[in-house]
C-alpha cells in the first residue's frame, strides 16, 4: 500500500486520511501545522486524551459535541465542573463517556489554573524536536520519540492524567510540534 493517497479532488494526502471528507479537511487545515496558546493545547491534550483506545475520526466527528459541553474547553469554566458535572458528561450520548477521562479533563484545567498565563504553551512547545528528517513512509513514523517520553514524565510529574507518550505523541503531531507528512503528500511541500 502506498503511504499517500490521491483523493476525489486530485490532491495527494497521507494514506490514513482516506476517503473521509472530515479526515481530509483535517489533515488539510490542522494537522501539523502550529498550534499555540494554552486553551487551544489544553484543548488538544484533553481531546487526545479521550482519543486513547479509539479512532481520531470518532474524536473529530463528536468534536462539536466536547466544545460545547467541555464550555469551550475553557481551562476556568472546566476547573469548576463538580460531581454534578461529571455525572451530565457521563449521560451525553454525544461524548466519550469515560468517567476516568472526564475527571482528568477536569483535573487537568484545575492544574493549568496553577500555571501563569502562557506558560503551558511556552512548556509542551519545549519538547519540540529539531525538525526531524521528513518521513519516506509511515513505517519512519514512531508512536513515540524520547521527547514525547520526555513531555509525558514532565506533565505527569505535575499532575497531568491520560497524558502517555504517545498520547502526547500524537498531540505533538497535530500540534505541529512534529511534522510527520510523509513524502508525496501535497502538505510535505
Amino acid at each position: 500500500m502506498s503511504d499517500t493517497r490521491t483523493g476525489p479532488d486530485g490532491i495527494a494526502r497521507c494514506a490514513w486520511v482516506g476517503d473521509d471528507p472530515e479526515y481530509r479537511r483535517y489533515h488539510d487545515e490542522e494537522w501539523g501545522r502550529p498550534l499555540h496558546g494554552d486553551r487551544a493545547l489544553f484543548e488538544k491534550m484533553s481531546l487526545e486524551g479521550f482519543q486513547a483506545g479509539l479512532s481520531w475520526i470518532t474524536i473529530l466527528r463528536k468534536r462539536p459535541r466536547f466544545r460545547e459541553v467541555f464550555a469551550g474547553f475553557d481551562p476556568a469554566v472546566v476547573a469548576a465542573f463538580g460531581p454534578d458535572d461529571i455525572e451530565r458528561l457521563m449521560a451525553d450520548a454525544g461524548i466519550i463517556r469515560n468517567r476516568l477521562k472526564i475527571e482528568a479533563t477536569i483535573s487537568n484545567a484545575r492544574l493549568l489554573l496553577d500555571m501563569a498565563p502562557g506558560e503551558l504553551d511556552e512548556f509542551m512547545w519545549s519538547f519540540a524536536p529539531a525538525r526531524p528528517p521528513r518521513p519516506v513512509s509511515f513505517a519512519d513514523v514512531p508512536a513515540t520519540t524520547a521527547d514525547s517520553d520526555a513531555m509525558s514524565k514532565a506533565l505527569r510529574k505535575r499532575g497531568f492524567r491520560f497524558v502517555g507518550s504517545t498520547t502526547m505523541y500524537a498531540l505533538m503531531q497535530s500540534a505541529g510540534m512534529v511534522d510527520d507528512h510523509v513524502d508525496g503528500c501535497h502538505r510535505a511541500a
